[in-house]
């Protein structure tokens, strides 16, 4: 294969991989074919096995990719004073909610990850996110500096972050689906500057 094929190849790889992640995170793996993810890629169907071994191959890769993009997102909220508003008030928005898509993995996927086996690429690679994300929230401002109390910190913020998130998106475009991103942005918004 030469150069020009190798690197067209790395391109509808990676073509495929991000309309994955994106297509996984509004449909769910069942709501996606492999003629789906082609055609967002805008490439034949055919050309799939050349790239992958298998769909759940895909979906796990895709799963890092969704993970990847949201954890530089983190990375770059990281040095900002007001990291833990900023990050509050972009994840419980009306914009996040009705863009799963480009949204956080972590909510997106939670349900593929709990119905999907346990060495299921997609499984594996979630966990590995989730654990990155926790990860990077300790490092925001405004948590205890030890670390312990960091971590535990961060598990309950991002069950909320999650949780709350879930239920606007179940709830719609409704009155319910605001209160809920209201409210809960404003308690975290609040407890966070009460702690620092």
């Amino acid at each position: 294969m030469g150069r020009a094929s190798r690197a067209e190849a790395a391109q509808h790889r990676e073509q495929i991989v991000t309309a994955t992640a994106q297509l996984l995170r509004e449909r769910g793996s069942a709501g996606i074919s492999v003629q789906d993810v082609m055609g967002a890629a805008g490439l034949s169907h055919g050309g799939f096995y050349k790239h992958f071994a298998s769909k759940d191959e895909l979906l796990g890769i895709a799963t890092e990719v969704a993970f990847g993009s949201m954890l530089a997102d983190l990375a770059n909220l990281a040095g900002n004073d007001d990291a833990w508003g900023q990050l509050v008030d972009d994840y419980l928005s009306a914009r996040h909610r009705d863009e799963p898509g480009t949204g956080c993995p972590n909510t997106a996927l939670a349900g593929e990850s709990a119905h999907a086996s346990g060495e299921a690429p997609l499984r594996t690679a979630y966990a590995d996110g989730l654990a990155k994300t926790l990860e990077s929230l300790t490092t925001l401002e405004g948590l205890p500096a030890d670390r312990e109390a960091a971590r535990r910190r961060a598990v309950v913020d991002l069950s909320t972050l999650v949780g709350a998130l879930s239920l606007a998106r179940a709830t719609g475009k409704t009155p319910l689906s605001m209160e809920i991103l209201e409210t809960v942005r404003s308690e975290l918004t609040a407890r966070r500057h009460r702690s620092a």
